[in-house]
């Protein structure tokens, strides 16, 4: 089985134990890492179903003061980040998801929060599978974080195509390991 398929399996494997196991915590913890602390922009996104919950966070980062960027997929499933100010108003469904409402900003990002399925000890991420974040990750030179519950850090290596893009950390309800 190759890489491609081998991470289709292990999608449907992590998606299914995320949500046996689910239960609702907070990342604010991560508000103290210091490569946040002194930054300006950052990307977010709005979770759904049982990714971990970011609307805490994306409050917090907001009234902190943070320039708060959430992804809108554009017609080639690229990223386009657009600046939003917290209200529920300037949000629109977009199948699962929730996407701002507004222009897209050209923006050097400072951070990016992402979400995954599961990360390894070397950094790579297991996400949905649409190669979104990927492309917008290749393009960026953002301190990279993504959202992961208990037990989706592995030491494992995940299996990695020439397109997957490495994160710098992942963060769980209690830690941030760094890669």
């Amino acid at each position: 089985m190759g890489n491609k398929e081998n991470k289709v399996q292990l999608r449907k494997q992590y998606r299914k134990e995320r949500q046996d196991r689910f239960t609702n915590e907070s990342w604010l913890h991560i508000l103290n890492a210091s490569e946040i602390k002194d930054v300006k922009n950052i990307a977010s996104y709005i979770s759904y179903d049982f990714e971990p919950e970011t609307s805490d966070l994306n409050k917090r980062l907001i009234t902190a003061g943070k320039k708060l960027f959430l992804p809108r997929l554009i017609k080639n499933n690229d990223i386009e980040w657009v600046l939003w100010d917290g209200s529920q108003d300037k949000l629109k469904k977009n199948g699962k998801s929730y996407e701002p409402v507004g222009n897209a900003e050209n923006i050097e990002l400072e951070v990016i929060i992402v979400p995954a399925l599961h990360a390894d000890r070397t950094g790579s991420r297991l996400g949905q599978g649409g190669g979104s974040y990927d492309r917008a990750l290749a393009k960026s030179k953002a301190w990279k974080i993504a959202l992961l519950h208990r037990g989706e850090l592995t030491s494992e290596l995940l299996p990695v195509e020439e397109h997957d893009q490495k994160v710098n950390a992942a963060a769980t309800p209690e830690i941030i390991v760094r890669f």
